[in-house]
């Protein structure tokens, strides 16, 4: 039988719980845990969305809408690794503390919908973490079919939020044409 790969240190999780112990046992944890929104005890996903929305402000001031493109798909690519390994690290499928589905969903979101003002940002958002968190068809299905401690379950992480961004995206546009 092969040892496992990483053990985790005394404390790290709690009920499942990640603590800042564990945010920063690995890069994985740090990226995947939002850079510690994730550690939020009411509404994770909520926190790692609000602090997306506040990160991209940032960025927004300083990258171009070709270098956020770039930025956003990296993410996801990162994302996807940081995600399979730390739920193969917690040892939970798909952990409400893993976050980092959220912030690159909602920039890609927040990147398409530029120019936007406060009002349309804020319907993103709202709209965002109701398909996010209510999980109706389709993110119900990619929940469902893509679960799993490895590559898959990672995979699976991301995207049923790039999902919900689609259908985030597909709202607003409707609420542009009327």
């Amino acid at each position: 039988m092969k040892p496992p790969d990483y053990v985790l240190a005394p404390g790290a999780l709690i009920a499942g719980r990640p603590t800042a112990r564990f945010l920063l046992a690995h890069p994985a944890h740090f990226i995947a845990l939002g850079f510690g929104s994730g550690l939020s005890p009411l509404a994770p996903g909520t926190a790692g969305t609000l602090w997306a929305w506040l990160a991209f402000g940032v960025m927004h001031h300083w990258l171009s809408a070709t270098q956020l493109g770039w930025l956003i798909a990296g993410a996801m690519l990162i994302g996807w690794w940081a995600c399979t390994v730390t739920a193969q690290h917690m040892q939970i499928a798909d952990s409400g503390h893993i976050v980092w589905d959220e912030i690159a969903a909602f920039w890609l979101v927040l990147w398409l919908v530029l120019p936007a003002g406060w009002g349309m940002q804020l319907a993103a958002f709202a709209l965002f973490r109701a398909f996010d968190a209510l999980k109706p068809e389709p993110m119900a299905w990619a929940d469902r079919h893509f679960k799993g401690l490895g590559p898959r379950g990672g995979f699976g992480i991301m995207f049923d939020d790039v999902l919900a961004a689609f259908c985030t995206l597909l709202v607003l546009s409707f609420w542009r044409h009327w």
